[in-house]
């Protein structure tokens, strides 16, 4: 999948690109006060498993496919599910943290965009958090889903009890779906490849890894879809413009109020 979006000899679009150290300590902090929140939303577990068998439920009730379809063709093979567990435990941060990387060296106005729609979705996760614990369908009983990192690793998560590091009742929303598929939105805005849409493959294997592994209901995922689609809604986008003398190459123009949040250009 080719993320080139500009002609041979078209340098890279390089006007309002926020100050380096400002935007790691931005993106940094915002990432840390998420993990802290999240820990102190933890706690809630008897609430956890009541949400989570009202989401079960409300999913059959509306004739949603079953989690269980998705992971039995995961254990076909020990090799497949392993790869799944791997996928889920290595895949998610990385990837959105080279997406913000690729679009802050090569496209800093969509930088801006994407990291203002992951902050507001990711904010929005945090209170859900608070207000609907949800444990993750590896946890249910009754249902026939296996914890599939637990029996065939690799696994992120230990024991709940003893889990300090991660709230495991925090299903609701998934940050992994909706991370990876603001990577593909994002791709494919910022770049003109004609295979740029190939990146809608990441969020389709994230959505599968995850219902397969039985770390997130289908509902998650649909949330987790409002949300983006909220926040794209409220972020305003950078616009591809041919300015003058560009001979029809496509050139990035901030819209006025974009400008006004971009921060100092460099």
């Amino acid at each position: 999948m080719n993320a080139r979006s500009e002609p041979a000899g078209t340098e890279p679009d390089s006007t309002l690109r926020p100050p380096l150290l400002r935007e790691f300590l931005l993106v940094a902090g915002l990432f840390l006060v998420y993990k802290l929140g999240r820990q102190i939303a933890g706690g809630h577990t008897s609430d956890a498993f009541r949400d989570a068998h009202r989401v079960w439920h409300l999913e059959r009730a509306v004739h949603l496919p079953a989690e269980t379809d998705v992971q039995s063709a995961l254990l076909h093979g020990d090799t497949l599910v392993h790869l799944a567990n791997t996928y889920y435990a290595t895949v998610h941060f990385p990837a959105t943290v080279a997406f913000l990387v690729w679009l802050y060296l090569r496209r800093p106005a969509h930088y801006v965009w994407a990291r203002r729609v992951l902050a507001l979705v990711t904010s929005a996760a945090l209170v859900l958090a608070f207000t609907f614990p949800l444990a993750p369908p590896r946890m249910l009983s009754g249902t026939g889903l296996l914890d599939t990192a637990r029996i065939y690793g690799p696994s992120v998560y230990g024991p709940p009890s003893s889990d300090h590091l991660s709230n495991q009742f925090a299903a609701m929303p998934s940050l992994h779906f909706g991370w990876a598929l603001m990577v593909a939105v994002g791709l494919i805005a910022a770049t003109r490849s004609r295979w740029r849409r190939l990146w809608l493959l990441h969020p389709l294997i994230t959505l599968a890894v995850i219902v397969g592994t039985a770390n997130h209901y289908w509902l998650d995922s649909i949330v987790a879809t409002a949300l983006l689609v909220t926040a794209l809604a409220v972020v305003p986008s950078p616009h591809r413009t041919a300015g003058p003398g560009s001979a029809g190459t496509p050139r990035l123009r901030l819209l006025p109020q974009d400008t006004a949040l971009a921060g100092p250009a460099r």
